[in-house]
C-alpha cells in the first residue's frame, strides 16, 4: 500500500487535492470542477496501472466471512470498519480496469446530462432556478432595496442598534423577494455601511450584520438552495428508502413506511419558512443586545418620520393592533362555527372507494417483523384489526356509479350543511376591511366618510351573501347581487389607498410585499408548484420594476397598474367560473366570463410586454437578462462538472467506502452529526453548489436512508450550507462586502465581524436539532 494507506483512501485524497487546487487556480469554478475530475481520474488510473493503488477488500471466500453470513448478517452490513479482523485480499481500485470505468463514466454522464439538464422530470423544477434568479435580479436593479433600507432605518433607527436591526429586516425582506446573496450584500454594503459608520457604529458589527443578513436568501423561501437541494433530496430519499425497505424484506417503501417516500420542493419551502424567520430574529436580537451592552458602538439614530401625520399611541394600538387582531380572530371563530366556510355542492358521479387498512398486512414474516419494529406493535395490531374488518365486509368497497336520485340527495345534503357565507367572499371582505382600518390609523384626522361608505359596503356584502346568495346561485347572479356592496367597498379602499400613500413605510413595503405573498402564498398554500410560482414572480418583478422606472421619469404607470388588475380579474374569473367552453351545454354567463377572462389575459400579456419594453428602452432589461444567463449557466455547468466528479469517486469505490464508514456507526443521529461537521468544515473552502452536487450525493443514501424526517434533514443541511457564505477564507459574502466597503474598513474588521454570526448559525442549528417541530409544524398544518 502507498504510504500505508488503502488505495481507495489515496484516490479520495487525490480527488480532494485536485478539486482544491482547481478552485485555488483562479480558473472559473464551474469549469475547474469538471477539470479536476478529468485530472484526478487520469492520476488515479496511472497509479492503478502501475500497481501502486491496492484496495484491501474483505476476502469473501474466507471461512470467517462465511461464518458471519451463516449467523444471519447481510453482505451489505459487513465492512472493513465493522469487521476489521476479517481476512483481506488485495485488488486494484479499478477491478475491471480503468478503461472499463472510463467507458461507463462517459456513458453515464451523457445520460445524466440528458436527464438533469436537457430533459427529464427534474428539468421542470430546475426551471424555477432561472425564474427566481430573473425575479431577484430584476428587483435588485429596480432600486427597491434602496427605498427599503432608507425607510426601515427611519423606523428602527431610534432604537439601540436600530440601524443594524433595520439591516436584518431588509435582509429578510430581500431574501423573500430576491434570494440573490451577492446582490443583497452589495446593495446593503453600498447603502447602509457608510450610514452606520457615520453614526459611530462598530465596523465589526456593521460588516457582520450586513454579511449575515445578506445570506438569509439561502434559507428564506423562495430560495435557490432549497430548489437545488430539494430536487436532489427527493431522489436520494426515495432511492434510500426503497433500498431500506428491500433490505428488511419488504417489497417497496410504500409498504414498509405506510406512506409514499416523497419529499417535494414545495414542502421544503413550507419547512424552511420558520427556520429562516428564526435566524433573522436571532440576528436582530444579537444586534439589539450588542447595542444595550455597548451603546457607544451602536447608538440610536433619529432619521426622521415615515408618516406625514403624527399618530397617537391610542390610535396606533386601536387601528394597527386591536382592530386587525379582532377582525382576524372573528373570522377564524366564524369559520369554526361554520358561519363562514365552503359552499361547494359538487357531488361526484361515483361513490368513494372503501378505506384501506393503515398498513399493508399481506406481507412476508420478515417484512412484518420489520414493520412492527418501525411502527410499533400497537399500530400493527390496529392495521390487522382494520384489515380483518374489511375482509369480513367482503373486501375493500369499490367505487360504484350513483343513481340520479342518490346524486340529488347528496347535493341536497351538501346544500343543507353549507355555510351561509362563502370562504372566498369572507376572506376578500376581510382583506378590504383591513386596508381601510390601516388607512384610518395612518391618517386619523382625514375625512372618514369614504371609509365609512366602504365599511358599510362590507357589512352590506355580508348581508347579501347570507340572505340572497345560496350555494346553488350561479356565479353571474352572485356577481350582480354583490356588485353594489363591492362597489361601495372598493370606493372606500380607493380613498384608503390615497391615505396609505402618505405613509412612506407602506408605500415602499406594499408593492414587493404583494409580490412575495403572491409567489410564496401560491407555493405554501399548495395552489401550484414552484415553477409556475417563479414565473409569476418573474413577471410581477418586471412589471414592478417598469412601474418604478416610469415613476422615476415622471411618466404615468397606469398601463402597468391596469395590467396588474387584469391579472387579478383573470384569476378571480378562473376561480369562480367554469371557463371550459368546448364542452356541451355552455351557458351565456359562462361565455361572457370566458370573453372577459380572455380580454384580461390579453391585456395582462400586453402589460408584461410593455413592462419589458420600458426596461429595455432604459437599459435595464439587457443587463438583467445577461446576468440571469450568467448565473443559471454557472449553476448548470457546476451541476454537470459535479456529476463528472461524482462518477470518478464512484468508479474507484470511493462512494461505497465513505458510505461503509458512515454505516459503521450504530446511531444514525451520530452519523448525521458527523456529516454536518464535515459540511461545516467544507464550507470554509467550498461553495454551497459544490457541496450540494459533490458531497450530498455521496452521503445522501446514508442520511436519507434512516428514520429521520427528510424535511428536517434537508433544512438542517440548508442552514449549515448558509455558513459557507460567511466562513473565511472563501466566504463569498465576505468577498462581496470587501469589494464595496470603504477604505477604513479592513478585511480584519469583516472577518472579526462575522464570527458572532457564524456562532449564531450554530446556535440556530442546535435549536432546530432540539426542536425539530420548528421545521415540521408548517408542512404538517398545511397538509391538514
Amino acid at each position: 500500500m502507498l504510504f500505508g494507506l488503502d488505495g481507495v483512501e489515496i484516490g479520495l485524497i487525490i480527488v480532494f487535492l485536485c478539486l482544491f487546487g482547481g478552485i485555488l487556480s483562479g480558473f472559473p469554478v464551474a469549469f475547474a470542477i469538471g477539470g479536476s475530475a478529468v485530472i484526478s481520474f487520469g492520476i488515479i488510473a496511472g497509479l492503478d496501472s502501475a500497481g501502486l493503488l491496492i484496495h484491501q477488500a474483505i476476502d469473501t471466500g474466507s471461512a470467517e466471512y462465511a461464518a458471519l453470513i451463516a449467523e444471519g448478517l447481510k453482505p451489505e452490513n459487513i465492512s472493513v470498519f465493522r469487521n476489521p479482523d476479517l481476512p483481506r485480499i488485495g485488488e486494484p481500485v479499478f477491478p475491471s480496469g480503468w478503461e472499463t470505468a472510463l467507458d461507463r463514466n462517459v456513458s453515464f454522464i451523457v445520460n445524466r446530462m440528458n436527464e438533469r439538464v436537457l430533459a427529464g422530470q427534474s428539468i421542470e423544477t430546475l426551471l424555477a432556478v432561472l425564474m427566481f434568479v430573473l425575479m431577484g435580479i430584476t428587483l435588485e436593479r429596480s432600486k427597491i432595496a434602496n427605498d427599503l433600507l432608507t425607510t426601515m432605518a427611519r423606523v428602527f433607527g431610534p432604537l439601540p442598534g436600530g440601524l443594524a436591526v433595520s439591516v436584518v429586516v431588509v435582509g429578510a425582506f430581500l431574501a423573500a423577494s430576491t434570494g440573490i446573496v451577492g446582490a443583497t450584500v452589495v446593495t446593503m454594503g453600498l447603502l447602509s455601511l457608510p450610514t452606520m459608520l457615520r453614526n459611530n457604529y462598530s465596523p465589526e458589527l456593521a460588516t457582520g450584520v450586513i454579511a449575515a443578513s445578506g445570506t438569509l436568501g439561502q434559507i428564506i423561501p423562495p430560495s435557490i438552495v432549497i430548489v437545488l437541494l430539494g430536487t436532489l433530496a427527493g431522489d436520494l430519499y426515495s432511492a434510500a428508502q426503497e433500498s431500506r425497505a428491500q433490505s428488511v424484506g419488504c417489497s417497496d417503501a410504500l409498504t414498509y413506511l405506510g406512506e409514499p417516500a416523497v419529499v417535494s420542493v414545495g414542502t421544503l419551502f413550507q419547512a424552511a419558512l420558520l427556520p429562516g424567520i428564526l435566524l433573522a430574529a436571532l440576528y436582530a436580537l444579537y444586534a439589539f443586545g450588542y447595542a444595550l451592552l455597548n451603546p457607544s458602538k451602536a447608538p440610536a439614530v433619529e432619521l426622521g418620520a415615515t408618516n406625514s401625520e403624527v399618530i397617537t399611541k391610542g390610535d396606533a394600538l386601536t387601528w394597527f393592533l386591536f382592530v386587525p387582531v379582532g377582525l382576524i380572530v372573528g373570522l377564524i371563530l366564524l369559520m369554526q362555527v361554520n358561519v363562514i366556510g365552503s359552499q361547494n355542492v359538487v357531488v361526484d358521479s361515483f361513490t368513494d372507494a372503501g378505506q384501506t387498512a393503515s398498513l399493508r398486512t399481506n406481507v412476508s414474516d420478515e417484512c412484518a417483523g420489520a414493520m412492527i419494529e418501525l411502527h410499533g406493535q400497537e399500530a400493527w395490531d390496529a392495521a390487522l384489526a382494520q384489515q380483518s374488518a374489511i375482509d369480513d365486509a367482503g373486501g375493500v368497497a369499490e367505487s360504484v356509479k350513483l343513481t340520479e336520485e342518490e346524486r340529488a340527495a347528496a347535493v341536497e345534503a351538501k346544500i343543507a350543511s353549507a355555510a351561509p357565507i362563502g370562504t372566498g367572499i369572507g376572506i376578500g371582505l376581510l382583506f378590504l376591511t383591513l386596508i381601510m382600518t390601516t388607512a384610518r390609523g395612518v391618517s386619523p384626522s382625514a375625512n372618514p366618510t369614504p371609509l365609512l361608505i366602504g365599511f358599510a359596503g362590507v357589512i352590506l356584502g355580508l348581508l347579501v351573501d347570507t340572505l340572497l346568495v345560496t350555494p346553488v346561485t350561479s356565479p353571474g347572479t352572485t356577481l350582480l347581487l354583490m356588485a353594489i356592496p363591492f362597489a361601495m367597498a372598493l370606493y372606500g379602499c380607493t380613498a384608503a389607498a390615497k391615505l396609505l400613500g402618505k405613509n412612506e413605510l407602506l408605500r415602499v413595503v406594499f408593492p414587493p410585499l404583494v409580490l412575495i405573498v403572491a409567489v410564496l402564498g401560491s407555493i405554501l398554500g399548495g395552489i401550484t408548484n414552484p415553477t409556475p410560482a417563479a414565473a409569476l414572480g418573474a413577471g410581477g418583478a418586471i412589471m414592478l420594476a417598469a412601474y418604478r422606472k416610469l415613476k422615476d421619469d415622471g411618466l404615468s404607470g397606469k398601463i402597468i397598474i391596469y395590467g396588474t388588475f387584469a391579472i387579478i380579474i383573470m384569476i378571480l374569473l378562473g376561480v369562480n367560473f367554469d371557463l371550459r367552453v368546448s364542452v356541451s351545454g355552455v351557458t351565456t354567463e359562462t361565455w361572457i366570463a370566458y370573453l372577459f377572462a380572455q380580454a384580461a389575459y390579453l391585456y395582462a400579456m400586453f402589460g408584461i410586454l410593455y413592462g419589458c419594453w420600458v426596461l429595455y428602452s432604459r437599459g435595464v432589461l439587457s443587463p438583467v437578462v445577461r446576468e440571469t444567463a450568467k448565473v443559471t449557466s454557472m449553476v448548470f455547468t457546476i451541476l454537470i462538472g459535479s456529476q463528472l466528479l461524482n462518477l470518478v469517486v464512484i468508479s474507484f469505490g470511493g462512494e461505497h467506502y465513505i458510505q461503509q464508514f458512515l454505516k459503521s456507526f450504530d446511531s444514525e443521529f451520530k452519523v448525521f452529526i458527523i456529516v454536518m461537521l464535515v459540511l461545516f468544515i467544507l464550507g470554509f473552502v467550498l461553495d454551497f453548489l459544490e457541496i450540494i452536487y459533490i458531497v450530498i450525493p455521496i452521503v445522501g443514501p446514508v442520511i436519507y436512508g434512516g428514520t429521520m424526517d427528510p424535511k428536517w434533514v434537508t433544512i438542517m443541511i440548508a442552514v449549515n450550507l448558509q455558513t459557507s457564505f460567511l466562513t473565511p477564507p472563501f466566504g463569498f459574502a465576505l468577498f462581496y462586502l470587501r469589494g464595496v466597503a470603504p477604505k477604513e474598513v479592513t478585511t480584519g474588521h469583516i472577518y472579526r465581524g462575522i464570527i458572532p454570526f457564524v456562532g449564531i448559525q450554530v446556535v440556530g442549528l442546535v435549536l432546530l436539532a432540539l426542536f425539530p417541530q420548528v421545521v415540521t409544524i408548517v408542512p404538517n398544518l398545511l397538509s391538514h
